[in-house]
């Protein structure tokens, strides 16, 4: 029996904001390295000790985000990666934009 290969998690927070927010532009960035000796990094369910995969930096531009405020749009992503928080994603940095406001 053939097991697929394992997503990473960058490979699944691209999938499910390009499924929620179908963005004209999107970059993702894993800061977690610059992370590296952040003690709750270790703590956390789903963390390895040099996994990675925690800290990111996301620039999204959404039609999904016109009429939005930012506070709304933060909220709206945070609610998308839920599960993602949950296992051990700890800190994503956001900058996101309707487009015309690029």
């Amino acid at each position: 029996m053939h097991n697929p290969p394992m997503i990473s998690r960058t490979e699944r927070i691209r999938s499910t904001l390009t499924e929620t927010f179908a963005p004209l532009a999107l970059e993702l960035k894993d800061d977690s390295a610059k992370h590296a000796k952040h003690a709750t990094r270790m703590e956390q369910p789903g963390h390895a000790p040099d996994g990675g995969e925690t800290h990111y930096r996301l620039t999204m531009v959404s039609p999904r985000f016109t009429g939005m405020s930012r506070v709304t749009r933060s909220r709206a992503v945070h609610e998308a990666l839920d599960s993602e928080f949950k296992s051990g994603l700890h800190a994503l940095a956001l900058d996101l934009k309707a487009p015309g406001e690029v």
